[in-house]
């Protein structure tokens, strides 16, 4: 069955808006308010996660489970836990001992709002919190606990040194070299598109994916995943601080290994949409339930933040 994606552009910032108020909605639940104890901690983790930014990786968790038949409530506790794993990265990305960068989502970044101590305990906490969460049973809405077990092990992988903690660290250093174009994708598919991954496969599982359904939104996670990263290194290129809310051009500056200084500009674009084109062919059995994951598919590499 294929079924061709509808270039409705006010569907897709309708579906994002609606999930994004949904995804805060429930953040703001679980977490608790920014008046906790201790005081200093909540407020720098709150400072972070609503700081902005458009939720991208717990929507395609939304996503992923209502293409398979699942109802979206069903997979809120992914939604919140990959969300607050990658709101603890982006705190310690900006730390001086990693990325160094003063702006985040065009606000003063958490170790220059709360200080270094302050923001590596608020990445810490988020980190925590997002496992307390997933593995709360009262949380889940009639989900066997062995697809629970399941899914705490897919955002485990997708976080740790598997994925985005290892991809981090060969990203450090790599830092000063050139390095191969293989290198670079093994880099960027465990920082970037490992989580991705989990968010779309844990979103499967919640939503009851088939073995054969899992294994087409794994496909399509991995080009998605590398995609994204992709526009990223373009962002860094061609973006301003205006649009993406952070600092550009430092990627030249340091001299970092990215798509853009390895094959060219243009041929990243290409490359960036080649993935795309294999990802929604990779769900192209999917019904109409799935078009929300094509139009996504798209909005990757189109968006700014």
């Amino acid at each position: 069955m294929k079924i061709k994606t509808p270039k409705t552009d006010s569907t897709l910032k309708i579906y994002l808006e609606e999930k994004r108020t949904l995804v805060e909605k429930n953040l703001l639940r679980l977490l608790g308010p920014s008046g906790e104890y201790p005081l200093t901690l909540y407020q720098s983790m709150h400072y972070s996660l609503f700081a902005g930014g458009k939720r991208i990786r717990p929507i395609l968790a939304i996503a992923a489970s209502e293409a398979v038949g699942g109802m979206t409530e069903a997979v809120i506790p992914v939604a919140i836990a990959v969300e607050m794993i990658h709101t603890y990265s982006l705190i310690h990305d900006d730390l001086p001992a990693m990325d160094n960068d003063d702006i985040r989502r065009g606000k003063p970044a958490n170790h220059r709002a709360f200080g270094e101590a302050t923001a590596i305990l608020a990445g810490d906490a988020l980190l925590t919190t997002a496992f307390t969460l997933l593995a709360d049973q009262s949380l889940w809405d009639n989900i066997p606990s062995d697809r629970v077990l399941q899914i705490i092990h897919e955002v485990g992988l997708g976080a740790g040194p598997c994925g985005m903690v290892g991809g981090q660290q060969l990203d450090l250093e790599s830092e000063g070299k050139r390095i191969s174009i293989n290198a670079i994708e093994q880099m960027h598919i465990k920082k970037t598109g490992a989580l991705i991954r989990a968010s779309i496969r844990s979103g499967g599982i919640a939503g009851g994916a088939t073995e054969t359904q899992l294994l087409a939104l794994t496909d399509y996670s991995e080009r998605i995943g590398l995609a994204f990263q992709i526009a990223d290194d373009i962002l860094d290129v061609e973006g301003s601080v205006e649009e993406t809310g952070k600092s550009t051009g430092k990627d030249v500056s340091q001299n970092k290994n990215t798509y853009p200084a390895l094959i060219g500009l243009g041929e990243s674009k290409l490359l960036e949409k080649r993935l795309v084109n294999e990802a929604i062919e990779a769900i192209e059995e999917f019904d109409e339930k799935a078009d929300s994951l094509r139009r996504i598919a798209e909005y990757v590499v189109e968006r700014t933040r």
